[in-house]
C-alpha cells in the first residue's frame, strides 16, 4: 500500500513510518498539520491516510476537519483516523459521503499490530471499520429516528457490530448465532431501514448512517 501520514507527535510519526515500511507498504509522505495532510493526499494520491485528529494550530480537531475536506475533494480516498479521542462532532459526517474506506480507531485500545495493519487495508479496500468504543459514543450522541425504533434489541447489536466493520461470520461469532440467523438478522435491519438492493450503494454502510443519523 501506499500510505500518507499525517501525525504531529515526532516519535508517533516515525514509528508509523518504520512500522509501515518493515512490512512492506511505501509511505509516501509523513506531514504534522491538516494543510500539509491536504497537500500530500492531492500531490500522492495514496491507496490510504492514517490521520491524527489534534494537530496543529489549536491541537483540537484539524486532522478530522482535513480529512472530511479531502474527501469533499478527491471523493473515495482512504482514511483511517488515528487518535486517543472520540470526535463525535464531525466524526458522522466523515461517514455521511456513503463512499466507504473510512475508518477509526483508538490509539489506547489497538493491542495488536497485526489488527492495526488489517484495519488500515481493509480501509484501502473500501470499507468502513469503527472501533467499538467509538461507535458507542457515536450512538449515545445521535437522536434515533421512528424508523430505528422499530429495530428488535438483537437487531441493533447486529447493527452496532456491522458498524465496527464485522462480516456476517464475525457478528455470528461474537454473538454465538448461526450464519443463517445473522443473514435473517441483517436482511431485516435493511427492510426495516427501507434499504432496497442497488448495485450504487453499500446497503451495510447506508444502515449503519441510518443509525448514526441525528
Amino acid at each position: 500500500m501506499r500510505v500518507v501520514i499525517a501525525e504531529d507527535s515526532t516519535i508517533l510519526r516515525q514509528g508509523l513510518v518504520e512500522l509501515l515500511t518493515l512490512r512492506g507498504h511505501e509511505v509516501v509522505a509523513a506531514v504534522k498539520d491538516g494543510e500539509h495532510l491536504r497537500a500530500a493526499v492531492t500531490e500522492h494520491r495514496p491507496d490510504v491516510s492514517i490521520v491524527d485528529i489534534r494537530m496543529p494550530p489549536t491541537h483540537t480537531d484539524e486532522g478530522l476537519r482535513a480529512a472530511i475536506a479531502l474527501r469533499s475533494e478527491l471523493p473515495g480516498c482512504a482514511i483511517l483516523l488515528f487518535s486517543q479521542y472520540v470526535e463525535t462532532t464531525y466524526a458522522a459526517e466523515l461517514l455521511a459521503d456513503r463512499a466507504g474506506g473510512v475508518g477509526y480507531l483508538l490509539k489506547d485500545r489497538v493491542a495488536e499490530v497485526s489488527d492495526f495493519l488489517d484495519a488500515l487495508r481493509r480501509v484501502s479496500e473500501g470499507e468502513t471499520v469503527l472501533d467499538p468504543e467509538v461507535v458507542q459514543q457515536l450512538f449515545a450522541s445521535t437522536r434515533k429516528s421512528d424508523v430505528l425504533a422499530g429495530l428488535t434489541g438483537r437487531e441493533r447489536e447486529v447493527l452496532g457490530l456491522m458498524a465496527e466493520g464485522r462480516s456476517n461470520a464475525a457478528i455470528a461469532t461474537g454473538l454465538f448465532l448461526s450464519a443463517g440467523s445473522v443473514e435473517k438478522y441483517v436482511t431485516s435491519i435493511f427492510g426495516k431501514l427501507g434499504l432496497s438492493p442497488s448495485d450504487g450503494d453499500n446497503r451495510r454502510v447506508l444502515a449503519v448512517l441510518r443509525y448514526l443519523q441525528p
